[in-house]
């Protein structure tokens, strides 16, 4: 899924307050919508561990691994 209007950060920079919550809101509305961790931190140069902890921060229930082609067996 194609970044939506989430620009690349500087890798390393502290992102707090207002900038912060604009980044969590985004990246809330690209994870529930499908897109992957690992697809969200690419996009934003951020890593695995920022982008978990800030939806994780954020209340987001975390999808299983695996996501949709997992299954469970009879």
């Amino acid at each position: 899924m194609a970044a939506t209007g989430t620009t690349s950060t500087e890798k390393g920079r502290r992102i707090v307050g207002a900038e912060r919550q604009t980044l969590a809101k985004d990246l809330v509305k690209r994870y529930t919508s499908g897109e992957s961790i690992r697809a969200l931190a690419t996009s934003t140069g951020r890593s695995y561990g920022f982008i978990h902890r800030v939806l994780t921060e954020s209340g987001v229930q975390l999808r299983q691994r695996g996501g949709a082609r997992r299954r469970k067996k009879a």
